[in-house]
């Protein structure tokens, strides 16, 4: 069993940056990628910005230049680095490991983008 546990959530400025973390604790085993995912009041859950195993990333359109997405293996730690951030940037960010077997979802830490 893996669980999560995000934290660095919190309410900017538009403009300012937080770095949100995501620890693991349990056997990694078999990782095959993480990643970060938000969801905005009445929108879906979208991806944000990945890390293979290998370390190759991908990152949404929206945040390109702005994200970055990084882990400690040491730590079983991802982060994810934002920057330059925008009232659009509000919602909940959640992170995933993903497995052959399944997924493991964080239980999500508040961004909120506000002057």
């Amino acid at each position: 069993q893996v669980q999560l546990v995000e934290s660095g959530g919190g309410l900017v400025q538009p403009g300012g940056s937080l770095r949100l973390s995501c620890a693991a604790s349990g056997s990694l085993f078999g990782l095959r990628a993480m990643g970060w995912y938000r969801q905005a009041p009445g929108k879906q859950r979208d991806l944000v910005a990945a890390i293979t195993s290998a370390g190759s990333t991908n990152y949404a359109d929206s945040v390109k230049g702005r994200f970055t997405i990084s882990r400690d293996n040491a730590k079983n730690t991802v982060y994810l680095q934002m920057n330059s951030l925008k009232p659009e940037d509000t919602a909940v960010y959640y992170c995933k490991f993903s497995f052959p077997w399944s997924p493991y979802w964080g239980q999500g830490t508040q961004v909120t983008v506000s002057s």
